[in-house]
């Protein structure tokens, strides 16, 4: 459990001084043009939630902190901040803006962690993840409430739904940390022009917990007022249609290029031809002209989040 942060002075850890140290301990990394360490690489291969965990421990030695010290000061548990430099957990990316603040290392642990979530998506999601994070426009449907808009407590239900392992909690809770992770790109500078087409469907099936679905309803109408995002409902009146069975993404980059990620029956796929891209992008254009407009999706949310009040008021 977290306490309340206490302001110290731990010495400035530097770029250069990292890197030289990097240097020592796993030969062959570089540094990028800039002469930061933001893009490290191993040569060995080492895994991205590793080599986080070796900059932790970096950071830490060179403030001349004892794990102890940096529990106390930091309001972290000292057996959870060791597990991060073990590589065992991923953290949530604030845990990461904490510990850059603390450090007075700019954003260097934060674009680590960016790198690091990765580890928790299967391989061939990876691809998808990366162009995600770089994408200038950003096109979705989904027949359930968009992992880029869920909030943390109906992440965390709906992921847990699919474990079944014996170290379910630690998995869900990294898979809750990187999924969280990927709405970082939404408010990053230059902000991405975000589409989104959701079925009335995410909006009928109500988390079990009733604080759960009433904070994610308002999470939704908060995300509908945003500037650079266009929620839309597609209504059931809409009647069947071509993508009932998943979900897709299309994603362009600044430099024009465009991808289709589809995901449905327990598969996926990742399109990156231009011939297949424009055919999901003209069956996208369908769904949403069939979908409500911006303000009536708004409406309707709001309209689903009344019901949802009057019958907590009245179960």
């Amino acid at each position: 459990m977290r306490r309340a942060a206490v302001t110290v002075r731990v010495p400035m850890v530097t770029a250069c001084a990292y890197a030289a140290e990097g240097a020592r301990r796993c030969p062959g990394p570089r540094t990028t043009d800039r002469g930061d360490v933001g893009e490290v690489v191993d040569a060995e291969g080492e895994s991205g939630r590793a080599v986080l965990g070796r900059t932790l421990k970096f950071l830490r030695e060179q403030a001349g902190k004892t794990l102890g010290q940096l529990a106390e000061e930091t309001g972290y548990d000292k057996s959870y901040l060791s597990r991060l430099e073990s590589g065992e957990r991923l953290s949530k990316m604030a845990v990461m803006e904490d510990l850059d603040s603390y450090y007075k290392a700019g954003d260097l642990l934060v674009r680590h962690w960016q790198v690091a979530r990765l580890d928790a998506f299967k391989d061939q999601y990876k691809r998808f993840m990366k162009l995600e994070t770089t994408a200038r426009v950003m096109h979705v449907f989904t027949p359930a409430v968009p992992g880029l808009l869920q909030t943390e407590d109906f992440a965390r239900e709906v992921l847990s739904r699919a474990q079944t392992t014996v170290d379910g909690d630690e998995v869900i809770e990294e898979q809750v940390a990187a999924r969280l992770g990927r709405q970082y790109r939404l408010r990053q500078k230059p902000e991405p022009d975000v589409r989104i087409v959701m079925d009335e469907f995410a909006l009928r099936r109500p988390a079990a917990d009733i604080r759960t679905w009433r904070d994610q309803l308002l999470h939704l109408e908060a995300a509908a007022l945003w500037p650079n995002l266009a929620l839309q409902v597609l209504p059931f009146s809409a009647g069947a249609h071509h993508h009932m069975t998943g979900s897709l993404t299309l994603l362009w980059q600044e430099d024009g290029s465009a991808v289709a990620y589809k995901e449905g029956n327990g598969c996926s796929q990742l399109d990156e031809s231009p011939e297949d891209v424009l055919r999901y992008r003209l069956s996208y254009d369908r769904l949403r002209d069939l979908a409500l407009s911006p303000s009536d999706s708004l409406a309707f949310i709001r309209a689903v989040l009344k019901e949802h009040r009057h019958h907590d008021a009245h179960p």
